[in-house]
C-alpha cells in the first residue's frame, strides 16, 4: 500500500475517533451541532449573523475556521458571546481535534445550537467528521448553477443543501430550477433550501429545519439526521 495512501487512512482514523467522542459530549449536553460548509465568500458568516440574532433568546455558539485573521469572530461576537476562532495557517479544513481544543473550556450545557463555520473550501472538508448532528452545505447564486456538480465529495454526506442569496436570483438571472437538478445529480434524496439572510426571505424555513434537529423537537439526537 502506498505510504501516502496509509498515512491518510491513519490521520482520518484518528480524526474520526475524536469525532465520535465529541458526539458524544454534544450529546450528554444536549446541544446541536452543524458544521457549515462553503467556498470562500458564499455567506456562511452574514448567514450565522442572521441565524443566531433570529434564534436569540436561545443560546447559541459559533467555532469558526479561518486561514488567517480573526475579521469572522468579531463580527459574530456582536451577536453571541459564544464565539471561537480557530486560525489554521494553511490547513483547509477542520478537524476534530480543533473544534475539541477550542471548546475545552467550555460548558455546552448552556447552549442549544453550537455552529461550525468551517473554512471556505468544498474540497478537504468533506472528508473530517467534526462530531456534528448535521452537515450543512451553502452555495450562493453568485457561484452559478453548475457549483454543485463541480464538488460533488461535499454533497455525498450533505444533511441540507441551502442556496444563499436568493435577493439576486433575478438580477443574476439564475435558473433555480437547474441548480436543484444539479444537486439532485449527486445527492438525490438532501433537502434543498433557498434563502437571503440580508432580506430574510427563506429564513423561517432554515430555523424551523434547525429546531428539528434538537432533542425537544426530534428523539435520538445522538444520531446524524438522516437526509430525507
Amino acid at each position: 500500500m502506498n505510504k501516502q495512501v496509509t498515512f491518510e487512512q491513519r490521520l482520518t482514523e484518528r480524526n474520526d475517533a475524536r469525532a465520535a467522542e465529541l458526539r458524544r459530549r454534544f450529546a450528554a449536553a444536549g446541544v446541536v451541532v452543524v458544521n457549515l460548509m462553503s467556498s470562500p465568500g458564499a455567506g456562511k458568516t452574514t448567514l450565522l449573523s442572521a441565524t443566531l440574532a433570529a434564534l436569540s433568546p436561545e443560546p447559541a455558539g459559533v467555532v469558526i475556521g479561518d486561514l488567517a485573521t480573526d475579521n469572522d469572530a468579531q463580527r459574530l461576537r456582536t451577536v453571541t458571546p459564544w464565539v471561537r476562532q480557530i486560525t489554521t495557517g494553511t490547513l483547509c479544513h477542520l478537524e476534530a481535534a480543533m473544534v475539541e481544543e477550542a471548546i475545552a473550556d467550555w460548558e455546552l450545557s448552556q447552549l442549544r445550537y453550537l455552529f461550525i463555520e468551517n473554512v471556505g473550501n468544498l474540497v478537504c472538508p468533506a472528508n473530517f467528521d467534526l462530531g456534528e448532528r448535521a452537515r450543512v452545505v451553502l452555495f450562493a447564486v453568485t457561484e452559478g448553477e453548475d457549483k454543485p456538480e463541480k464538488y460533488p465529495p461535499i454533497l455525498y454526506r450533505a444533511d441540507l443543501v441551502l442556496l444563499a442569496k436568493s435577493d439576486l436570483l433575478h438580477p443574476l438571472a439564475f435558473d433555480e430550477q437547474r441548480f436543484v437538478v444539479a444537486v439532485r445529480r449527486v445527492n438525490p434524496r438532501v433537502p434543498i433550501l433557498t434563502l437571503s439572510a440580508r432580506t430574510g426571505e427563506g429564513l423561517g424555513s432554515w430555523l424551523d429545519w434547525l429546531r428539528t434537529l434538537h432533542p425537544t423537537g426530534r428523539p435520538g439526537s445522538s444520531d446524524r439526521v438522516q437526509a430525507s
